[in-house]
């Protein structure tokens, strides 16, 4: 160190301690001119020395503490059945009762009380803890039954009764949170608080990237969220790297924020900048060894190419008629559960591994006979779109599609049953959840509920199952995907969950 004092008071930093300051600046630097360049701002193969954008980054020097980064697992440790996901949320609840879970008692016993022997099975939220009453309430329409698998579908899912034979139901879903975002982080991330890392961020972790331009976990959302909150740690990183998180794509003229050039910044100008800024991550993370700097840097190179794929993922100017007129009126309005279930096929078709769809406005303690119908509309024709699609091109033998609810609704009213007012309560003792593709058994329903619908009487299935299972269709062994997170191991499935073979189609020769 060598520091020269004058006598002006003013002191001349040299050696050591002026490498240093510099390379305190070049980190500082780094960071803020991360976050105030967008995501379009390093070159990973640049600053690496890696080519392939799939390539693995070399095991750090022993003690250096970085973490194994994209395709921890290859493909997986068992033959997989499939490449990708498509994973749909309906954030509020669906109400099972009412469209997948035909129960002839309800219709019977319609206005009658719930019997006490019923209701002391379960825990009841604080909304409807206090009723005086809990009367029976049947489903809002008439459900029939459906295909050469004679399942019962709701007449509000006229679309979704077309395809049930390529469907496998798992009617046993049952969960302990009764509040939506304990709920729902409890179904992404295997815990139900925030902080762990999601299914999606998991999957992304173990098998990297088939897409160089595009992430591999992506997110969209429609609808209005009824005050039910959509909390970002469903799609989070948690303490996996942060390049693994889900990117959500927007659903108004910038599909993804803060994507674009600034005004007055031209290709060659970017180019300048991010030749620039690799220097300085370069010299950062030699200095440093820390993770973060890695992470970052292949997050802003994968914005810089997403300005260039995005744009091609939205424009459906190739697709044809027949196809945009299968997926519905909604498909070309932006923000719309059509137009993602479109773009989730789209991307699909472009090497992405994870893609969530959240159709938001499920919660329904109210005003259930007419808010229903209106929410199946723009529902029905979709879903079942995406279903056809796929298969009509041959990807959903090896695309997985799930959807369902973080619970489900309880089979007595809300309130009072007579008029138009009542709704349903949040219930967590069973729900519904459907699959399609990537290995399930086409045309099977597993589990059973009791006569009211509130009670998991055979094969009861909780989420840890259902990440289980999706990962064991992956190729991934739930209890060996894990990551060293102070000082312990940890997994989606957290210390649960064991895989439900038989929805997987012929699991007995390929999979058990």
């Amino acid at each position: 160190m060598k520091r020269t004092g004058k006598r002006d008071g003013t002191v001349s930093i040299g050696g050591s301690d002026l490498e240093d300051l510099i390379d305190a600046a070049r980190r500082s630097f780094l960071v803020k001119a991360g976050f105030g360049l967008g995501l379009g701002a390093v070159a990973a193969a640049d600053v690496l020395g890696i080519t392939p954008a799939n390539a693995t980054i070399a095991a750090p020097t022993q003690g250096a503490g970085v973490a194994p980064n994209l395709g921890t697992q290859g493909t997986g440790v068992y033959p997989a059945r499939a490449k990708r996901v498509i994973y749909i949320h309906m954030l509020g609840a669906n109400s099972t009762v009412d469209l997948w879970d035909y129960k002839p008692t309800l219709i019977k016993m319609n206005g009658q009380p719930m019997p006490a022997s019923e209701l002391g099975t379960q825990k009841l939220s604080s909304m409807s803890s206090g009723q005086t009453a809990f009367l029976v309430a049947g489903p809002v329409a008439p459900l029939r039954q459906h295909g050469e698998s004679r399942v019962w579908v709701s007449d509000l899912l006229p679309y979704m009764a077309g395809v049930v034979d390529d469907l496998c139901f798992i009617r046993s879903m049952y969960t302990v949170q009764l509040n939506h975002d304990p709920a729902a982080v409890l179904l992404h991330t295997g815990f139900q608080l925030p902080g762990r890392p999601s299914a999606g961020a998991w999957i992304s972790y173990a098998l990297g990237n088939d897409n160089t331009n595009l992430p591999s976990f992506i997110v969209m959302t429609s609808g209005v969220t009824q005050g039910v909150p959509l909390d970002t740690a469903d799609w989070s990183a948690g303490f996996l790297p942060s390049e693994f998180q889900g990117a959500q794509l927007q659903s108004g003229a910038e599909p993804v924020l803060y994507l674009n050039n600034l005004g007055g910044v031209d290709s060659a100008e970017r180019r300048q900048q991010l030749d620039g800024l690799s220097d300085l991550a370069r010299s950062d993370y030699r200095s440093t060894q820390d993770p973060d700097i890695l992470s970052r840097i292949k997050q802003y190179e994968m914005g810089y190419r997403m300005q260039h794929s995005v744009p091609e993922i939205v424009d459906f100017s190739t697709e044809s008629k027949s196809v945009l007129d299968m997926y519905g009126p909604d498909v070309l309005q932006p923000g719309t559960f059509a137009r993602n279930c479109l773009i989730a096929r789209r991307l699909c078709e472009r090497g992405v591994k994870f893609i969530t769809l959240y159709a938001m406005g499920w919660d329904m303690h109210y005003m259930i006979k007419s808010d229903l119908p209106r929410k199946c509309q723009p529902f029905d024709q979709p879903a079942a779109a995406l279903v056809r699609d796929l298969k009509q091109r041959g990807m959903l033998e090896d695309t997985l599609l799930v959807c369902g609810s973080e619970f489900g609704r309880t089979p007595f009213a809300q309130g009072s049953v007579t008029g138009a007012a009542w709704g349903r309560d949040h219930h967590g003792g069973n729900f519904t959840w459907w699959m399609a593709g990537g290995g399930t058994r086409a045309g099977y329903t597993y589990g059973e509920t009791d006569d009211f619908n509130y009670n998991v009487v055979g094969k009861p299935t909780t989420t840890y199952d259902l990440n289980a299972t999706m990962l064991r269709l992956l190729g991934l062994d739930h209890e060996r995907l894990t990551y060293l997170y102070l000082g312990r191991n940890y997994r989606l499935t957290d210390q649960f969950g064991d895989v439900v073979n038989e929805v997987i189609d012929g699991s007995d020769s390929s999979l058990s």
